[in-house]
């Protein structure tokens, strides 16, 4: 990959996208993670206006510190970028209060990881409505037309998405060279939706290196009777997962009334 011309065409892509909405720059999401730290930093490159939210949600402590951290980066780096803390706990426990109670706890934990998201999303476009701002995506190729991971409608609910044309491998090849900071880049990836230390290599069951491989390997026809140990076991988990989540990947599907109908 030819690195830092595709910075530059990012770069330039998300200049010329804002400009031509007549919009004054971006607001994005900053996790700690690999994926916002880029996409934040080839947001601020194009000088115009970048607004990071930090919106923790009972956050793991060394996931806030990494992305105050980020931010704390990019300041001393770009004049056009600001921070904005938005405590999201409270507004958190208090939907959680408001909601009926279920027998078992673990049976909304899913529910609840994801309603976390999608209270982020809102605060986002909060703010791009207040100041005329994009909301910038933070997904990349494997995670959002791979095996879909993300929440619909939370941290899917963007108005651009400048690395999703990127395998996850190719973001960190990408952050070395925008200089992004080491304990980043060395983290294990998460999604930080879940209060804890749990990977996303945890939940998917695979890592994400696998995962390109596999989505590779469907690109080119292959079938899970072409693998054998452990391909095999990690074209099976990509295949469920590509799979489950194509409700995420589609277009939302619309029931079309036949002309005679109507």
């Amino acid at each position: 990959m030819q690195t830092e011309k595709v910075i530059e065409h990012i770069v330039n892509w998300l200049k010329d996208y804002a400009t031509n909405a007549k919009q004054k720059g971006f607001v994005i999401g900053i996790s700690g993670g690999i994926d916002s730290a880029v996409t934040s930093t080839l947001c601020a490159k194009t000088g115009l206006d970048l607004l990071c939210l930090e919106m923790p949600i009972h956050q793991a402590e060394n996931q806030s510190d990494r992305a105050s951290r980020h931010i704390d980066w990019l300041m001393e780096n770009f004049p056009n970028v600001k921070r904005q803390p938005v405590n999201l706990t409270p507004v958190f426990d208090s939907l959680v209060a408001t909601l009926p109670s279920v027998d078992n706890e673990e049976d909304r934990f899913m529910s609840l990881a994801n309603t976390r998201a999608r209270l982020r999303m809102t605060s986002l476009y909060y703010f791009a409505a207040l100041e005329r701002y994009l909301v910038a995506g933070t997904g990349n190729k494997v995670e959002d037309f791979g095996v879909g991971f993300y929440t619909k409608y939370g941290d899917g609910g963007v108005d651009l998405s400048p690395i999703a044309d990127l395998m996850k491998t190719e973001v960190y090849a990408i952050a070395k060279v925008l200089g992004i900071n080491e304990e980043i880049i060395d983290a294990a990836p998460t999604d930080g939706l879940w209060g804890d230390d749990r990977t996303d290599e945890d939940q998917l069951g695979a890592s994400y290196p696998e995962l390109e491989w596999a989505m590779n390997m469907k690109d080119e026809g292959k079938t899970v009777d072409d693998f054998e140990g452990r391909k095999k076991e990690v074209y099976t988990i990509f295949m469920r997962l590509n799979t489950m989540n194509q409700h995420k990947m589609l277009p939302i599907p619309v029931c079309e009334i036949p002309k005679e109908l109507k």
